[in-house]
């Protein structure tokens, strides 16, 4: 009998996204209220379904919209998405997803994300245009000599590296540049995909899992729960100190098993292929690491630092990220003295064999806009928040955890759940008296314990750049989800009773 094989990760997203329609026509539609400030006018503006009206931006209105949250944390820009009002949902007439919905989903999902997408095209023509110049296989040469019997430092250097950048500014989507680069390196240091796959995604994971600083998540959840973003932050230090060392400790353990047992690999059976992929050792010749080799790798390096400074520091998103990458092709063409047509074709052949990547993260997008237009997320709050009613701080605490690791299925985005749940969440703090900065741990850790392996978020794409199922990813992670929910669970509890 032939053996059945794991779907596609466009196919997961498309039986997802099936799955999201149908519960349209199951779960009842409804929305809370909205409130944003209009910094123009200096007023509220409250939008539910029948109306929208303007109201004086001042601390009683506020309180009278029972919003605690102080007044200073819209005017000052803090909060500037429009947030949830507590008691104000309503059921809505349904509007379920139909086939044709479903249809056009994925297609609304590229164009939501046409931006990341672009992002993506270019890291692959940049990629391509230094492995043709031959510097990722003189670098990789060079490096594996330098690390010969010492290439568990990789692993420490890489993931704690990402980790960082995860914690302080929420580094995600730009970690996909990094899976070309890397993935070399590690199949050179005999360990297999995996690994390579693991140290970036589970160090971004562990990162944005404990936001300490990161104001995409922290702050934004901080401000809307009406709480200074520092409240909280040493217990946050110690949960990524903890995360971070097991995570490595993981890693590590099974890299080492692979490097001594190739048989050992989640993905022996495609060794050859991926290696194939990604390894640059099939010239006749071997490449000597010149000076403008080691030119056009300073470039490639600079690169990223000069994006995430520009995140951090300059306000840049996509475009201006992508706008890097271009530029850095362009240097090191000219550098190299690549042919004009040979530079175009290289580029366009490398963008493209990022293209199935590009689609996974619409497809995803596409999920979310279903269950927003189906109108079922608030719904899902509502519920979730009535859930945790009358429970003592302990086991609150805990059923928030796993309240909040499900509802980032349906709210992937940090930001957008942060503005959505955390005026409805924070105050069922204050009824079994413990503070607000635990709902928003809470929050942190629930979201990114599911962020491991969550199919509407980044895995399926990063995936499908080493030509990996999320069947095997599942069998490599799932024990390391379990210890850091346990950790996660014990960390929660403890510190609500501190």
């Amino acid at each position: 009998m032939k053996k059945i094989k794991f779907p596609s990760a466009q196919t997961v997203l498309l039986l997802i996204a099936g799955c999201v329609a149908l519960l349209t026509w199951c779960i009842p539609s409804g929305q809370y209220d909205r409130l944003t400030y209009n910094s123009d006018e200096a007023t509220f503006v409250v939008t539910s379904q029948e109306k929208t009206i303007s109201l004086d931006a001042s601390q009683k209105t506020l309180d009278d919209l029972h919003v605690k949250i102080p007044l200073e944390k819209f005017t000052s820009g803090a909060i500037y998405k429009a947030i949830s009002i507590p008691e104000t949902y309503k059921k809505l007439e349904a509007n379920p997803q139909g086939f044709t919905a479903f249809i056009l989903a994925p297609l609304k999902g590229i164009i939501a994300v046409a931006d990341i997408i672009i992002l993506v095209l270019f890291i692959g023509g940049l990629v391509a245009i230094v492995n043709f110049t031959g510097a990722f296989e003189a670098g990789i040469s060079r490096l594996s000599n330098v690390l010969k019997g010492k290439e568990y430092i990789l692993i420490i250097v890489v993931t704690t590296l990402i980790a960082l950048g995860g914690t302080t500014f929420g580094l995600a989507e730009e970690t996909i540049a990094f899976y070309p680069i890397l993935i070399p390196i590690f199949i050179a240091a005999k360990y297999d995909a995996i690994v390579a796959l693991a140290c970036i995604y589970i160090g971004s994971s562990i990162g944005t899992m404990v936001s300490t600083i990161n104001p995409f998540s922290t702050i934004i959840a901080s401000n809307s729960a009406g709480i200074n973003w520092t409240t909280g932050i040493e217990g946050r230090i110690v949960m990524l100190l903890i995360g971070l060392i097991i995570c490595i400790l993981y890693i590590v353990r099974y890299a080492q098993k692979v490097k001594k047992d190739p048989s050992k690999s989640i993905i022996f059976d495609q060794k050859e292929s991926i290696e194939k992929m990604f390894t640059y050792q099939n010239s006749s010749e071997k490449i000597n690491f010149t000076f403008r080799l080691k030119l056009v790798l300073t470039i490639f390096i600079l690169c990223f630092i000069i994006m995430v400074y520009g995140v951090s520091n300059l306000d840049w998103w996509f475009i201006e990220m992508t706008g890097v990458f271009f530029v850095g092709a362009l240097l090191i063409g000219f550098i190299c003295k690549i042919n004009e047509t040979v530079f175009v074709d290289t580029f366009i052949k490398g963008a493209s064999e990022l293209l199935s990547v590009a689609f996974i993260i619409g497809l995803a997008r596409g999920v979310t806009i279903l269950m927003e237009d189906g109108l079922i997320s608030d719904t899902l709050l509502f519920y979730a928040s009535s859930f945790t009613e009358g429970m003592n701080k302990g086991l609150f605490i805990n059923s928030m955890l796993f309240v909040y690791s499900g509802l980032s299925f349906f709210i992937p985005s940090s930001s957008g759940m942060a503005v959505l749940t955390m005026p409805i969440m924070a105050p069922l703090a204050d009824s079994v008296s413990i503070g607000r900065e635990h709902i928003v741990n809470t929050y942190l850790l629930g979201m990114g314990l599911f962020n491991f392996i969550n199919p509407t978020g980044l895995i399926l794409a990063s995936l499908a750049i080493v030509k990996v199922g999320y069947d095997k990813w599942l069998k490599f992670v799932i024990p390391l989800v379990l210890i850091l929910a346990l950790v996660s669970m014990l960390f929660l509890t403890i510190s609500v009773y501190l």
